[in-house]
C-alpha cells in the first residue's frame, strides 16, 4: 500500500455521521483534522463527551479531532477541505466557507445528491463557489457506521486530473479503506445521487411486504434506469458497474442502515413523508434528488419509470401499492 507523502491539515465541513467517520479514518492515517459544525451546541456536546450522539451514536471519538463551529477557524491554513453536508445546504456553507478558504485547498466532496435548484452535481457547485482548480468526489458503499468502526470498506475518488486523483488515494486509503480512482467524476456522481431513489422505492417495496422477487427486480432495473439517464447526462456506463454504481446501489438498497430505505419502507408501511421527515434527525437525499432526477430525465428525454413514481408518492402522495401497479402494467419491451 502507498503511504501518504506527508501529515495534511484537513478540514472536513460536516458534523454529520459520514463527516465525523472520514474524520476518525483521517486521523487514523495521521493527518491533522479539523471538523466544523453549525450548531455550536452539538460541537459541544461533542468536545464534553467525545461521542456524536446526534448522529453517529456509540463510536468513540478520538480528543486529537478538533471540532468548533467557527468556519474560519476551521479551515484556516487547511491543505485540504471534505465537504460532508447535506446537498440541500452544499451551496450556502461553501458560501460561508469562501472567504476563508486558501486558493492552493484541495477540495473533495463526499455528499450524494444534486443541487436541489440547479440540478448540479456537487464537484460543479464547488466549482462555482470556490474557483478551485483541485476539486474531486468520493463515492461508494460506505456506510459512515461501517466506516468509522473499521469495517472493511472500499470506495472511489473521481477528478478530472489523474495525478491528484492518486494523490488523494493516498490520504484516504487504510488498512480498512480501500480506495480505487475514477476520472469519470459525472459517473461518480450520479451514481451516487440517483441510487439514493431507487433505494425509496426498495424501502416501500419492503414496507409492502412484497419479498425478494420484487426487491430484485427494482434493483437491477433501477440499475438500468441509473445508467440511461446517466451516460445521457455525460458518464460512462462502465461506471456504474462499479462502487459508485452498483455497489452502492446494493447496501442502499439492502441495508437497514440506510436513511433512503428507512423512508420508504415507512411509507410502504402507510407514514405520511411529512410524518417521516420531521422525526428524522439526518436527511435522507433521494426524497429531494427525485425531483432533480425526474427533471433531468425530462430535459433528455429518457424514461425514468421507477423516478417517476417515487416523486409521484413522495410529491404528489401517490398510494405506494397503486405506484407498484403503475410499473408493472407498463407496455411489454425487451430487457
Amino acid at each position: 500500500m502507498t503511504i501518504a507523502p506527508s501529515k495534511m491539515k484537513i478540514c472536513v465541513i460536516g458534523d454529520g455521521g459520514w463527516g465525523t467517520a472520514l474524520a476518525i479514518s483521517l486521523l487514523g492515517n495521521q493527518h491533522e483534522v479539523s471538523v466544523w459544525g453549525a450548531f455550536a451546541a452539538n460541537i459541544e456536546q461533542i468536545i464534553a463527551t467525545h461521542e456524536n450522539a446526534c448522529f453517529l451514536p456509540g463510536v468513540l471519538i478520538p480528543e486529537q479531532i478538533r471540532w468548533t463551529a467557527n468556519a474560519e477557524t476551521a479551515i484556516r491554513e487547511a491543505d485540504m477541505a471534505v465537504i460532508a453536508v447535506p446537498t440541500k445546504y452544499f451551496r450556502s456553507v461553501l458560501d460561508v466557507f469562501r472567504p476563508f478558504i486558501k486558493t492552493t485547498c484541495k477540495i473533495i466532496s463526499v455528499a450524494k445528491g444534486l443541487d436541489q435548484k440547479t440540478h448540479q452535481r456537487m464537484t460543479d457547485v464547488a466549482y462555482e463557489v470556490l474557483g478551485c482548480t483541485h476539486i474531486a468526489a468520493l463515492s461508494g458503499p460506505t456506510h459512515a457506521e461501517e466506516v468509522a468502526r473499521h469495517v472493511p470498506t472500499a470506495a472511489v475518488i473521481a477528478s478530472h486530473n489523474h495525478e491528484y486523483c492518486a494523490e488523494l488515494q493516498t490520504v484516504f486509503a487504510s488498512k480498512c479503506f480501500r480506495i480505487y480512482t475514477s476520472q469519470d467524476v459525472a459517473g461518480v456522481e450520479f451514481g451516487g445521487a440517483l441510487k439514493n431513489v431507487i433505494a425509496i422505492a426498495a424501502g416501500v417495496n419492503d414496507g409492502l411486504g412484497y419479498g425478494d422477487n420484487a426487491r430484485a427486480a427494482l434493483i437491477t432495473r433501477g440499475l438500468a434506469e441509473i445508467t440511461r439517464l446517466g451516460c445521457a447526462l455525460g458518464a460512462k456506463q462502465s461506471t456504474f458497474y462499479g462502487l459508485s454504481g452498483i455497489g452502492d446501489l446494493i447496501v442502499t438498497c439492502a441495508s437497514k442502515l440506510s436513511r433512503n430505505h428507512a423512508v420508504g419502507e415507512r411509507i410502504g408501511k402507510g407514514e405520511t413523508i411529512e410524518a417521516i421527515m420531521g422525526s428524522m434527525k439526518q436527511v435522507a437525499e433521494g426524497v429531494w434528488n427525485c425531483a432533480s432526477a425526474r427533471n433531468l430525465a425530462s430535459k433528455t428525454g429518457i424514461e425514468v419509470p421507477i423516478t417517476d413514481e417515487v416523486y409521484k408518492i413522495i410529491y404528489e402522495h401517490k398510494n405506494p401499492a397503486d405506484a407498484v401497479q403503475s410499473l408493472l402494467s407498463r407496455d411489454f419491451k425487451a430487457e
